[in-house]
């Protein structure tokens, strides 16, 4: 592949994580619980998927093997995203948002493992230093502590399903793999309201609610998504990953912006945040120039 193809490919991808960064921004702004604001967004970007595939006259079946597939990973998206809408409503955009960036960390460590290749130098040592910037968060930060560990674990459940998508992308298509997975976690989210008991009147939305949940399904999800999953085509996960570390960067931006003082934070936080993001930028340089 061109160096201009893998330009375009990675300015795709930043432009998608942009959108991601608004999500946390709409979580924050959407009254209703984790779960429901999940359920009502995987519900509305695969009916906007479906319609798609009418309007374009796509294909929409895939082989057993690949439905299976796909409705499983996308039930740890559905997890992951509850995950992450939780972290916020129990902490801050922010919070949320730098703890998400230890997807890096995971995914150097989960993907020479489900990949079967060798482990990097250059992974550990910028997961090391991703450690201890969040280790500054937790220590600032405590009173989000329970923020921080859903951060770490939606991250975790992130790592996962990045390493799958870019290995089932070469196989098939970005948009059936993103219409089934967002089927799969609409399924799996479902399976946990109705264990739960949590089909109630939360289910019941105001206007202003419906109007972010539309862009959340449609922008943010449907469109961004496969966005995201086509470029993993060209794309390493490792790379995927490491790009969507600006989240936090256009996230905060964003929350900063919108909702001003219930976003800031102490020195500490920021120090260790910045940590978090100087070991995403320098990242590169470890990897080609010492190529270790």
């Amino acid at each position: 592949m061109s160096k201009l193809a893998i330009n375009r490919n990675i300015l795709i991808l930043h432009f998608t994580v942009l959108i991601w960064g608004f999500t946390g921004v709409l979580g924050e702004l959407i009254s209703v619980s984790a779960m429901h604001l999940v359920w009502y967004r995987v519900l509305i970007a695969a009916i906007s998927l479906w319609v798609y595939f009418l309007i374009a006259k796509k294909p929409i079946l895939v082989s057993k093997s690949q439905l299976i597939q796909y409705l499983a990973v996308g039930m740890l998206v559905g997890l992951h995203w509850v995950l992450f809408f939780h972290a916020i409503k129990i902490s801050t955009v922010s919070v949320t948002l730098v703890t998400l960036s230890s997807v890096t960390l995971f995914t150097a460590i989960l993907e020479p493992v489900i990949n079967r290749k060798k482990i990097s130098i250059a992974d550990i040592l910028i997961g090391l230093v991703i450690i201890f910037g969040i280790y500054l968060i937790f220590k600032f930060e405590f009173q989000y502590f329970w923020g921080i560990v859903y951060g770490l674990s939606c991250a975790f459940c992130a790592s996962i399903f990045s390493i799958f998508n870019a290995r089932m992308v070469k196989k098939g298509s970005p948009t059936s793999i993103t219409f089934y997975e967002m089927i799969g976690a609409w399924i799996g989210v479902s399976m946990i309201m109705l264990i739960s008991g949590q089909f109630d009147e939360q289910m019941i939305l105001s206007q202003s609610d419906l109007m972010y949940l539309l862009v959340l399904g449609v922008g943010c999800t449907a469109i961004a998504y496969v966005l995201g999953v086509a470029v993993m085509r060209e794309l390493s996960a490792f790379t995927v990953a490491l790009t969507t570390n600006m989240e936090p960067v256009y996230g905060i931006i964003l929350a900063l912006l919108i909702f001003g003082q219930k976003e800031a934070m102490s020195t500490g936080f920021y120090f260790g945040a910045i940590i978090v993001l100087v070991a995403v930028f320098i990242y590169p340089y470890l990897k080609t120039k010492l190529k270790f």
